[in-house]
């Protein structure tokens, strides 16, 4: 009698299936923070996190340039910002969420976020200006720890470059699902939150001169989060 193996395993898809299925925010940047490992590593545990003022606005400003570099092609934006809809009203975009759900004994803590906008945007290419476009329901997340850490929630084609004139490029990020993009979280007057060299996936298509063989953009930029219902308090990230 021939003898035969007994047949593999399924490996476990536990976070797969999560993610596939569209889990919310704060779950998918928890899974993003945790890192994938292999189908039978465990996930380091998240700690605890705690966002103050509970219920309160806030506005992200951008400080210096935001950079996207697609192969030898870089847009440089001089002016972004996310504003509440409201600083009192009920709208939960740019709002720490209201107590308890402010914090998370085991894990990050996020809401809602009103998409960034970008203007005053140049090209490192001569004669070729750029303008950059977002839409759709964007959100934001916070870890403490050492750093603190930040995942900003794009969703699908969430934030398009055009350029025009010598080279007439369309990039779109997130082409395929949504997407996440790393950056971390420092407390302050005003508290900061920086992306360095984060990567955002993208879909380029164009002619001469664009950089159509992209899949990825580098992303660089760091804003200012001030608190917009009380300007004397400061959003802080805690344990």
């Amino acid at each position: 009698m021939t003898h035969r193996p007994p047949a593999p395993t399924a490996p476990r898809r536990a976070l797969r299936t999560a993610v596939a299925a569209g889990a919310g925010l704060t779950a998918a940047a928890a899974l993003v923070l945790a890192g994938t490992g292999s189908a039978t590593a465990r996930p380091a545990a998240a700690g605890s996190t705690t966002v103050t003022p509970a219920g309160h606005h806030f506005a992200a400003n951008l400080t210096g340039n935001a950079t996207f570099k697609a192969g030898a092609v870089t847009v440089t934006c001089t002016v972004s910002s996310s504003q509440p809809t409201s600083p009192t009203g009920a709208d939960d975009a740019n709002r720490v969420p209201a107590a308890p759900d402010n914090g998370n004994a085991a894990g990050p803590v996020g809401g809602p976020l009103n998409a960034p906008t970008y203007s005053s945007c140049r090209t490192s290419m001569p004669g070729v200006s750029a303008t950059v476009t977002t839409s759709g329901s964007w959100g934001v997340s916070v870890q403490h720890g050492s750093p603190s850490t930040a995942n900003l929630a794009m969703p699908r084609g969430g934030l398009v470059v055009r350029t025009s004139g010598l080279a007439n490029c369309t990039v779109t990020a997130a082409p395929d699902g949504a997407a996440t993009v790393a950056g971390t979280w420092t407390n302050g007057a005003p508290s900061r939150l920086t992306f360095t060299n984060a990567a955002v996936p993208v879909d380029v298509v164009g002619g001469f001169g664009c950089p159509t063989s992209a899949t990825s953009s580098v992303f660089n930029a760091a804003y200012t989060v001030t608190d917009v219902t009380d300007p004397a308090s400061q959003i802080t990230v805690g344990p």
